[in-house]
């Protein structure tokens, strides 16, 4: 025993000083992240926000089974909801950029800085697709903001703090790394995004809160956790700010609705089959499946079967980075388009721009008292594609909204309209003609979400 703990001391007493060692000295000890809190915290508020919703009571509500078909009885009763947030100062004039479902549709929002003054504020832009949103604060100037820094600069690995208003108990900061990159299988907003992933603890509160670096500096806008209880489990996303400072500049300019580039593709992230099925050595890219003849991805050269590389210098591994870069890039920015075609790597310039709302949507609106009164149809194009999610080969007629008579009878904006009454539809036209025939049973084939279907109702 004697000479087994010996021969540990001498093994001990040859081994490497480790690189973590205990603090030597009261610098060593003071070390903390205090002065990036001190630097970025004044510039993170908490978010205060109140909507009117109308709601219609059933009298089956309290019943599981038959509140599904009697939900839509009732009449519909106004109530206040508020809801509580945070968001970030991004300009010394005012403006804070926070999650759209936050502040979104939001009657009054109240903002409150970290030193207790408060501000009233409007909502200047609100995308719920990207699920952010940009207010101004009124009267407001000379206020503390931060710099956004280039996201994709970001690592696995780097430190990053968390700051917010967690549970409504004030303005809190929790520390962590960066978990991972290009997350993009998250469903926030209207559509799945393209996230920051930290285990820097995220709670209810801390939605359009800040991430920073250790500089001080905005990396992201805290939006959402994966929890089976309600509570942060160490898996939170945020929202690039590179995609932030696209939506900022927007709103600063004057734009009310954020104007993303149109791909006018569709395609799947790459695997091991696929890339195999084409003699590829990786599953790197995107696989173009259709592109639509106005896109400005066909414009440049690219053709279904070809493998997106990327796009602006940047990689492109699902079709939720492809829209990331293009939104980030912003309307307007030509970037370099990278692609594989039967192995050969292929490069173009590209130019971004909205879809084209060309050939002209006629829109046109039923007013007459007839069974599809209330009803607002359009023709399909590249913009109408885009704004009401129509897959790449929809064409025809499609609803836009649906009031009244329509409502009651079963539209809903996103259908396209085969026919009426067995009559073909082709232009706005067409439906607004076909509204006005004498008709007790109305039979009206349309497509909804990929299905074909048939509304049948008496007038």
């Amino acid at each position: 025993m004697k000479r087994t703990a010996i021969l540990f001391l001498a093994l001990f007493a040859a081994m490497p000083l480790s690189a973590q060692t205990v603090p030597a000295s009261s610098a060593d000890i003071s070390l903390s992240f205090a002065p990036v809190v001190k630097a970025a915290a004044p510039a993170v508020v908490n978010i205060y926000a109140t909507r009117i919703v109308r709601e219609r009571r059933s009298p089956f509500a309290d019943d599981p089974f038959f509140n599904q078909f009697f939900e839509a009885l009732g009449p519909a009763q106004p109530r206040l909801q508020n809801s509580l947030g945070s968001g970030v100062i991004v300009g010394a004039a005012g403006i804070v950029v926070s999650n759209y479902h936050v502040v979104g549709q939001a009657s009054e929002i109240r903002v409150v800085l970290n030193d207790r003054r408060e501000y009233a504020a409007d909502v200047i832009l609100a995308d719920q697709e990207s699920d952010l949103a940009v207010l101004r604060l009124r009267d407001a100037e000379a206020l503390p903001f931060l710099t956004l820094r280039n996201s994709d600069e970001l690592e696995v690995g780097d430190l990053v703090l968390a700051i917010g208003n967690p549970f409504g108990v004030g303005q809190t900061v929790s520390s962590g790394i960066v978990s991972g990159l290009a997350r993009s299988a998250l469903q926030v907003g209207d559509g799945r995004g393209y996230f920051i992933q930290t285990d820097a603890a995220i709670n209810p509160g801390n939605s359009g809160g800040a991430l920073v670096d250790v500089q001080g500096r905005l990396v992201g806008i805290n939006t959402a956790i994966l929890t089976r209880g309600g509570g942060s489990n160490g898996i939170g996303f945020a929202i690039p700010a590179n995609l932030v400072r696209s939506i900022v500049a927007q709103a600063e300019a004057g734009a009310s609705r954020f104007a993303r580039p149109w791909a006018g593709v569709t395609g799947q992230a790459m695997d091991a089959g696929l890339a195999e099925g084409l003699g590829l050595a990786r599953p790197d890219g995107v696989l173009v499946s259709d592109l639509h003849p106005q896109s400005p991805f066909a414009a440049a050269g690219l053709r279904a079967g070809d493998v997106i590389l990327s796009l602006g210098g940047a990689p492109t591994n699902t079709p939720q980075e492809v829209m990331f870069r293009l939104s980030a890039l912003g309307v307007g920015a030509e970037a370099e388009l990278v692609w594989l075609r039967d192995g050969q790597e292929q490069r173009a310039r590209m130019v971004l721009a909205p879809a084209p709302d060309e050939p002209p949507r006629d829109q046109r609106v039923v007013v007459a008292d007839v069974a599809l009164r209330g009803l607002t149809v359009v023709r399909i194009n590249p913009a109408v594609m885009e704004e009401l999610n129509l897959p790449m080969q929809a064409e025809g007629v499609a609803v836009l909204q649906a009031e009244d008579l329509a409502a009651r009878a079963g539209f809903r904006p996103g259908d396209v309209i085969l026919a009426i009454n067995g009559a073909a539809v082709a232009s706005p036209a067409d439906v607004e003609a076909l509204a006005g025939m004498a008709a007790r049973v109305w039979e009206i084939d349309l497509i909804r979400g990929g299905q074909a279907m048939r509304l049948r109702f008496r007038f």
